[in-house]
């Protein structure tokens, strides 16, 4: 089992989480946000907070997705998505422990594969968050 990624502070819903999404023009920022909706979406333990600027979803406190934009793509990441299964191979990254997927505009994506990891990072965090205990 790895190491949890606790943050302190997460709530349902955080009001500097929707700030973050509508307090610019960026248009990635606009593409990640029904990702990140997803990651809401996951279950009644799902909370939220911004960590190191970007969003990020927790079960209760352990963080299992975020997303962030920069100046051509944004990306959909996953704290401990090297031990996600990814039959569609959409993650990239080398680090030990973290995975993330990149948007890139005018790039066509694998939606389904997409939505598929987020609900495994998900369920992967509530497994290892209630083993824990």
């Amino acid at each position: 089992m790895s190491e949890l990624f606790r943050l302190s502070g997460a709530v349902r819903r955080d009001p500097a989480v929707d700030a973050w999404f509508w307090g610019s023009v960026d248009g990635l920022r606009l593409a990640a946000k029904p990702w990140f909706d997803l990651m809401r979406s996951g279950g009644g333990d799902v909370c939220e907070l911004l960590h190191d600027g970007r969003p990020t979803a927790c079960v209760v406190d352990v963080a299992f997705g975020y997303v962030d934009a920069f100046r051509g793509h944004a990306n959909v990441g996953f704290y401990n998505g090297a031990a996600l299964s990814d039959p569609a191979r959409l993650l990239q990254g080398t680090g030990k422990r973290m995975r993330h997927v990149k948007l890139r505009p005018g790039t066509a994506l694998d939606a389904d594969a997409l939505a598929e990891l987020i609900a495994a990072a998900y369920e992967d965090a509530e497994r290892r968050r209630n083993s824990a205990r």
